[in-house]
């Protein structure tokens, strides 16, 4: 019975699901690529990794780990590699620990840059008054180099031309700039609610010349899986 009424907690979170993006952008002249989004559960465990390969130029990999609660993500370790560099966070219940052995408290809520994907899609799924234009959100995220409270502003609901989807109404999720930021890249994302409120479009910035944005191009869905997780 307690399996039982643990397993039916979780319903709310998405089945094991892998977006497939169209990359597009440009760096010193226009980008093409493929990427991905995959979410993986077994039981109370998860494992969520963004993909991302532009051809030979570029190829970025984050992955997240950790546990699943009714209410949120609680992740443990995060994880970003490109090209033979490595970057990571470790999670304990207490605490972050940096890549240069740092520490700080463990923010209520605390994401990192690939579990706030799906993070962000139970929140608006779950909400009660639904997303809507003008509201504002907030989340903390953990990345390598350090935590800090990002808020984003719901701009405008778009419709997006989506392969295989045809046009879906998408809110626009702009993120304020930092009062200390730690490098120029951020991230805007857009959410469908038709599409189990999916992060369809996720256009990442480096500066005014130098971007890389991700169409959602195919979804696909399964049951949580009752084998290990990779790295499990």
């Amino acid at each position: 019975m307690a399996a039982t009424e643990a397993a039916t907690s979780l319903d709310g979170w998405p089945a094991n699901t892998r977006l497939h993006y169209r990359v597009g952008g440009n760096f010193r002249g226009p980008l093409s690529g493929d990427a991905e989004v995959q979410w993986q559960r077994q039981g109370e465990r998860y494992q969520v990794q963004l993909a991302v390969h532009i051809g030979w130029i570029a190829h970025l990999t984050m992955t997240s780990q950790g546990l699943v609660t009714p209410d949120e993500l609680r992740p443990e370790g995060f994880e970003e590699v490109s090209g033979v560099r490595q970057r990571h966070v470790s999670f304990t219940a207490q605490e972050l620990v940096f890549m240069d052995g740092t520490r700080q408290p463990r923010p209520s809520g605390v994401q990192d840059t690939a579990s706030q994907f799906v993070e962000l899609t139970h929140r608006f799924s779950q909400a009660a008054p639904a997303l809507a234009v003008g509201q504002s959100v907030q989340i903390w995220l953990a990345r390598p180099g350090g935590a800090d409270r990002w808020t984003y502003d719901v701009v405008e609901l778009e419709t997006l031309s989506i392969p295989r989807h045809g046009q879906v109404e998408a809110f626009h999720l702009k993120p304020r700039p930092l009062a200390r930021p730690r490098g120029p890249i951020t991230a805007e994302m857009w959410f469908a609610p038709t599409l189990q409120y999916l992060p369809v479009r996720i256009r990442i910035s480096m500066d005014e010349q130098t971007w890389v944005d991700l169409l959602m191009d195919k979804i696909e869905q399964s049951e949580p899986t009752a084998l290990p997780l990779p790295g499990s």
